[in-house]
This record gives C-alpha cells, sequence and structure tokens, in this order.
C-alpha cells in the first residue's frame, strides 16, 4: 500500500499537476544505450549493431524499472546510419509508464583526414499510460477502517496519453577526442492527463578522450586504454552533471562516475564490462551508490546492458567506426 501512495506522488512529480513537469529517464551507462545519448551515433560502429539495457532503480521499493532495446547499423547508399529506439519505462509495477518507439537517421560527413561530423535526427512516438484503478488515497483512509472512503481525487478520464516528438543531435570526433550536443523534445509535447502541460525541452553536451597508456611493444601485446568522459544535462529548471573515468585493457573495462545536480550530488556509479576481443557482444554492469539526502536506504540503482555486433559485408570504401567507451 505504501509503495502505491509512493508512485501516486511520483506521477505528480511526472506531469499530471500544473505545478510540477516530467524529466526523461537516465542510464548510468549512457555510452552503452548511445542512440538515447545522441540519435547521432546511428551507424558509427558500421556493422549492423544491438543493444539491450535495463535498469532498476531504488531496488528495495522495486517500483522503478527501465527498459530499452536498439539496433542500428550503416547503410552506404544513405551515407549514414539507420536506427530504432525502443524504451519503457515503469512506476509503481507499471501503474504508470511511458513507452517510446523511435526511428533514427544519422548523417556521416567526412571534414578531413583526421575529424567527422555526424548529424542525428530522430522522430519518437511516446506514450504515457496509466492504471487508475490501482492507486489509492490519503483521503480515502478511515482512522479506525482503513481505506473504505471515496477519494475525491479527479479521475482523468482517460487511462493514455500519445504525442510526437524530435531530437536532432550533432557529433564531431577524432581518433581519439569526440563531442556532442543534443537537443531533446523540440516540438515540447503535452504529457498531462489534465491540464496542458508540455514537456520541456532538454538540452545535453556530452565529450570525452581516448587515451593509450603505454606502448604496444608486439602486435600481441593489450593496449591499455584510459578513458574520460562529462555528460552535462538540462531539462527546464533541473539539469545534472556526470562524470566518469574508465580504464580498458584488453576484455576487461572498469571505471567510477559521479552524478549530481549543480547544487546537490545524486550518486556515485561503479562500472565494471566484459567485451571479449574476438567476439561481437559485450557486457555491463553498474551499480549506483546514493549520496544524496536520502542516502542509500533504497538501494540505490542495479543496471545491465548487453550489445552484439553481427557481421557485416566490407563496405565498398573505407570507413572508421567511432572509438568510443562502451558505458
Amino acid at each position: 500500500m505504501n509503495k502505491r501512495l509512493l508512485t501516486f506522488f511520483a506521477i505528480l512529480a511526472l506531469g499530471s499537476t500544473q505545478v510540477l513537469q516530467a524529466q526523461d529517464a537516465h542510464f548510468s551507462q549512457f555510452y552503452a544505450n548511445p542512440m538515447y545519448l545522441n540519435p547521432a551515433f546511428a551507424g558509427v560502429a558500421k556493422c549492423p549493431r544491438l543493444n539491450l539495457n535495463y535498469r532498476n532503480q531504488y531496488p528495495v521499493l522495486n517500483v522503478y524499472q527501465t527498459y530499452s532495446a536498439s539496433y542500428d547499423q550503416y547503410v552506404e547508399p544513405l551515407n549514414g546510419g539507420v536506427g530504432i529506439l525502443l524504451m519503457r519505462d515503469e512506476a509503481g509495477d507499471g501503474a504508470f509508464s511511458t513507452t517510446d518507439a523511435s526511428l533514427v537517421y544519422s548523417y556521416h560527413l567526412k571534414a578531413s583526414r583526421k575529424f567527422s561530423i555526424l548529424a542525428g535526427f530522430q522522430g519518437t512516438y511516446r506514450q504515457i499510460a496509466i492504471d487508475w484503478n490501482s492507486f489509492t488515497f490519503p483521503d480515502e483512509i478511515d482512522p479506525y477502517f482503513g481505506f473504505v472512503r471515496e477519494t475525491s481525487e479527479p479521475n482523468p478520464g482517460s487511462n493514455t496519453v500519445s504525442a510526437f516528438d524530435l531530437t536532432a543531435g550533432l557529433i564531431g570526433y577524432t581518433e581519439k577526442f569526440y563531442f556532442g550536443f543534443v537537443a531533446s523534445h523540440l516540438t515540447q509535447p503535452d504529457v498531462s492527463f489534465f491540464v496542458q502541460d508540455r514537456l520541456p525541452m532538454k538540452f545535453t553536451a556530452h565529450m570525452g578522450f581516448t587515451i593509450p597508456l603505454g606502448r604496444k611493444r608486439l602486435v600481441t601485446d593489450l593496449q591499455n586504454y584510459l578513458i574520460p568522459n562529462i555528460v552535462y544535462q538540462v531539462q527546464g529548471p533541473y539539469d545534472q552533471i556526470t562524470t566518469s573515468l574508465a580504464f580498458s585493457r584488453g576484455d576487461f573495462k572498469g571505471g567510477l562516475g559521479f552524478r549530481s545536480s549543480t547544487t546537490n550530488p545524486d550518486a556515485l556509479v561503479i562500472l565494471v564490462g566484459y567485451t571479449p576481443l574476438e567476439g561481437n557482444w559485450g557486457f555491463g554492469y553498474s551499480y549506483d551508490y546514493t549520496i544524496s539526502s536520502i542516502a542509500n536506504n533504497l538501494g540505490g540503482a542495479h543496471e545491465l546492458t548487453l550489445s552484439y555486433q553481427f557481421p557485416c559485408r566490407a563496405p565498398r570504401k573505407k570507413t572508421k567506426a567511432i572509438s568510443c567507451p562502451k558505458f
């Protein structure tokens, strides 16, 4: 019962009132869900690629879960990449949910021998659903008999709200450095069940380096890499900055991250990954240790990622995949 009440207040914070507005779901392993971070990432691996992502926020409650699946590949006649991105965000065991289905295109331009530019565009159909009958409210409580009263909370009438949304992104990169910018929710769709309440635009800036450590003396030697990166996002009155430092050696990767707003810390992120050099798949796990005012009493967050790169035919002209971290 407490979970249902908590979910109801979460829904209020997600945009069903005149005062508060919604925010997007986020992933700690943002580079393991590249098109969700920036649609310009579509096709950067050149070969067809599948990414699966799962996040369980506050596992003690077990009511906030996010699922994502994406597929993208490079298409030479289009001189760019195309992709499909599906995402579902659930609160209260599905009592409140957001489902997105997106089509993505990214144009690839080789500006010089060492510098390339990617421009991405994403169209999204979004549906927000609510199961009103699964909620209980404070005014239903009788001091002696419990939940026996009728609620005075207004019923939204419809169980779903649908909208079309647009996102655009840009990436510039060299062999060792990359940066990007994204403008999301360009249409500012109405996502309210009651009075009009438009989803605010979200702006994202991200950058990172791939720094080789030492020298490879033999062809069979493993190269070590240090991968620092940063992601900054602003949506309405809220902002978030995530910095991380990853280390890669052979099949194994690991890293630490720190997420906060400009005024309050949020979480420390521990990341580990395994990607066989001779294989086409990769696995990642991260744990968010909450350091905000609620401490880690709700269990932080667990996140799992799985990727698979399909074999592809050799391109007619030589192209090079972007070098970026897997998480």
